[in-house]
């Protein structure tokens, strides 16, 4: 594999569907070496689901079959990355090469895990299409990439994305999870951050995917998650873990869980052409610094071993077991030890870096090798001998000689020194200006560059037929060990020098363990924005609670009285939590939610021809059609991109069907008609932003509060203060308090006539929280009985 040592997406996606609305999706990632699989069936006809697997992935190429294959009224996978994903390479292979059959074949040889532990005969039995995708895929990566994955090397995992939370991707852009919708904050100077950006403080590139992936995909698995909390208990609670966990961290290469995943690819024997113009030098130094990496990171196991073994934690006594009890590192260090020179180490400095690459096998091991050494340290040599014989005969006692990658050596003369001596030697060739000095070189530094250069060539050459020779059959044999120890190099990245080092910047006690409930309430006390808290020092905390009982709230205010931003922070907690990771409140039980669903913004979309309210229209029918009892709703606005008749009706039907679908739902609104929905069905609650007027002024408290209030005229306010002509408010106050009058009589009487059953179900509520309560029998009696006293003289009972 090419040496990549950046942020890009190394996945490879194969996708195919049939009439039946199924999707199998095949993701192959070149630098984890691991294969996802997953099958679903698509439920819409612009495909959602598989523009949030795509939007995940961030795939560098998409691998798809010639013929549409999907029913009518569906324009077919291929036209869909023709027509939203065109930046991404696109690659159509022929029908027969998504094969099923081969694809399990292929899958049973090349994964890690037994096939009985893959569940494959299930799986092949009823998902065959993404194991048709998976023959397709591999088979374009050995071709495209000149490579044979090595046998029980890949980690499988069947249908993957769904068994984590799912976030439609238009939910990850209003919800800032991965890039912010402005750069800038209103008022401030400040640049505004994205979660994803303010969790970014992992030292790998593996770290970073996989802090992207969580985020993307939060977990469902409540075990997995309190495994994760237990960790970051004992790393809060005992600082010498902490510590010691990120200083084992900084001793791992940064490129480690990379170069462990190579070993999974053997490269075939093909021309340079095929290879993309990669000469044999590169690809054996790449070997090389492979092998050079995992001497390094194997010899930075045992003070990882040292400070893991009195971990007390699950997650972590589990790795220690696992990686650092496991003999096989031992075994491959020592092997490693009888080819490999024991000073050899990773370096980053580019000259100390090829020296350690040329000299990385023992001496006396190959004869040429030692030849080619010898001629290497010559030239090195004469290089540097001949930069002292320019500092005595042109009096330049500053001339110094850096060496890089891709000019070699060359000399860095200081500006002054030139001054000095009044120009620059006619000897000095190709001289460039950078800052306070020169660049330059000569014929005879040239010479001995090229010279330096080819000894290192044969160096490297020689060097890679000795592993190749004594080594890395070895390594393959053992493969696997290394996909788990980057697995959990990338986990421990995560967790250390993310989520642990995020908590122990904030104050004590800022961010708190959230707790977890099979069917239990949503219930945050003193919840705050992840992103903002950080930006606004006086941010207002406030609460949320949501149950089978009172499942939606229906949230009101001005504009401008944080309604938007509490929806989103409502979700970002979750998010949060869900990950495995403290968050920005007091106290907060949660039960699992499988996915999120947001209704926000109001925006055209030119490219599908849809307006701001047809937009709308299809993000509300896409969250009807997939939502579950477990899923969180938020809804901001819905309906105000269209008349106020047809916008309320809208909006009251939509709340009607999430109160029969159950979700769990927070449903924002300007409507004041709205608020009637509580009076009819009891477990809808109303909240309102605080929000007092003074002087014809607005002062926004940002304080959420029981109940509906009526802030008389806020709108004309905001008009004001934008500079409407006073006539044309004047106006509009006359109009509007006319109408209020009469919607304010109608609220009456429907409260009077629901009154009742508001106060029994309010009751029956509180049982019900009760009844997953974990407080002991005495304080849940005493409740009782207060609920009993409190509550009896307001009911008349009819016999």
């Amino acid at each position: 594999m090419e040496d990549d040592t950046g942020e890009r997406s190394s996945f490879v996606i194969g996708l195919i569907e049939n009439r039946a609305k199924e999707v199998g999706v095949a993701a192959f990632d070149l630098r984890s070496a691991s294969l996802h699989l997953s099958e679903y069936i698509e439920t819409s006809s612009s495909y959602q689901n598989t523009k949030t697997l795509l939007h995940f992935y961030d795939p560098m190429a998409i691998i798809v079959p010639p013929n549409k294959l999907a029913p009518d009224g569906m324009v077919g996978v291929s036209e869909l990355v023709d027509k939203f994903y065109s930046s991404i390479r696109k690659v159509t292979m022929v029908r027969g090469c998504f094969d099923d059959t081969k694809g399990a074949v292929l899958v049973k040889s090349l994964a890690a895990k037994e096939p009985s532990a893959l569940g494959l005969d299930t799986y092949y039995k009823q998902y065959y299409l993404c194991l048709a995708a998976a023959a397709a895929t591999i088979k374009w990566i050995e071709a495209e990439k000149g490579i044979i994955i090595t046998n029980h090397s890949l980690l499988v995992t069947f249908n993957g994305s769904f068994d984590h939370m799912n976030i439609d991707a238009t939910s990850v852009h209003n919800l800032e999870i991965i890039e912010p919708l402005h750069s800038t904050l209103l008022g401030t100077s400040n640049k505004k951050r994205s979660l994803f950006q303010t969790l970014k403080s992992t030292r790998t590139a593996g770290g970073t995917r996989l802090l992207r992936a969580n985020l993307l995909q939060p977990l469902k698995d409540i075990e997995t998650i309190k495994a994760r909390l237990d960790c970051l208990d004992e790393l809060m609670s005992n600082e010498e873990l902490f510590f010691g966990l990120s200083q084992a961290l900084q001793k791992f290469p940064k490129e480690t869980d990379r170069v462990l995943c190579n070993f999974c690819f053997k490269r075939k024997k093909v021309t340079n052409e095929v290879l993309g113009g990669i000469d044999n030098a590169r690809k054996s130094q790449v070997v090389i610094g492979n092998i050079i990496i995992l001497k390094t990171a194997l010899d930075a196991l045992p003070f990882l071993s040292k400070v893991l073994k009195d971990a007390n934690s699950f997650l972590l006594a589990n790795i220690y077991k696992s990686v650092c009890a496991n003999e096989k590192y031992a075994c491959m260090r020592k092997r490693i030890g009888e080819v490999i020179d024991e000073d050899v180490v990773h370096a980053r400095v580019p000259f100390v870096a090829r020296t350690q690459q040329c000299f990385a096998v023992k001496a006396g091991i190959d004869g040429f090798l030692d030849i080619a050494r010898r001629s290497f340290c010559d030239t090195s040599q004469a290089i540097h001998n001949l930069a002292n014989k320019y500092r005595e005969d042109y009096k330049l006692p500053n001339l110094k000689i850096p060496f890089n990658n891709r000019h070699g050596f060359y000399f860095n003369i200081p500006l002054k020194d030139i001054q000095t001596q009044g120009k620059l030697p006619t000897k000095f060739i190709q001289v460039a200006k950078h800052g306070n000095s020169i660049h330059c070189s000569t014929l005879d530094l040239a010479s001995l560059n090229a010279r330096n250069k080819s000894a290192a060539k044969e160096c490297y050459l020689h060097t890679q037929v000795c592993l190749e020779a004594a080594l890395m059959d070895a390594i393959r044999e053992d493969v696997s060990v290394l996909t788990l120890l980057a697995e959990i190099l990338c986990l421990l990245d995560m967790i250390v020098n993310s989520f642990a080092h995020m908590i122990s910047t904030k104050p004590v006690d800022r961010y708190t363990r959230p707790h977890f409930t099979e069917n239990g309430p949503l219930a945050i006390d003193a919840g705050r924005h992840p992103i903002l808290e950080s930006v606004h020092t006086d941010f207002v905390p406030n609460n949320i609670f949501l149950s089978e009982a009172s499942n939606m709230v229906i949230l009101m205010g001005p504009n401008m009285s944080g309604k938007s931003t509490y929806l989103q922070q409502i979700c970002l907690i979750v998010i949060l939590a869900q990950i495995g990771c403290y968050i920005p409140a007091r106290f907060a039980t949660l039960r699992v939610v499988d996915r999120v669903f947001t209704r926000m913004g109001t925006l055209h979309n030119l490219e599908s021809n849809s307006s701001t309210f047809m937009t709308e229209m299809k993000e509300t029918a896409f969250i009807l059609q997939n939502i579950s009892e477990r899923s969180l709703v938020v809804m901001d606005e819905l309906g105000r991109a269209t008349s106020s008749s047809d916008g309320f009706a809208i909006a009251w039907s939509c709340c009607e069907q999430l109160l029969s679908l159950k979700p769990y739902t927070i449903f924002a609104t300007h409507m004041e008609k709205l608020s009637q929905v509580a009076s009819i069905y009891p477990n809808v609650k109303i909240l309102h932003f605080n929000v007092e007027v003074k002087n014809n002024r607005l002062d926004f408290k940002f304080e959420l509060k029981d109940g509906w209030r009526h802030v008389p005229h806020y709108g004309l306010l905001l008009a004001g203060v934008a500079g409407l002509p006073t006539s044309v408010i004047e106006t509009a106050k006359n109009i509007t308090s006319r109408i209020t009058e009469k919607e304010g009589k109608r609220k009456q009487l429907n409260y009077e006539a629901y009154e009742g059953i508001q106060m029994a179900y309010t009751v029956a509520q509180r049982l019900i929280c009760l009844k997953y309560s974990i407080q002991d029998e005495d304080s849940i009696r005493q409740a009782l009985e207060h609920l009993k006293t409190t509550n009896l003289q307001n009911f008349r009972i009819d016999r």
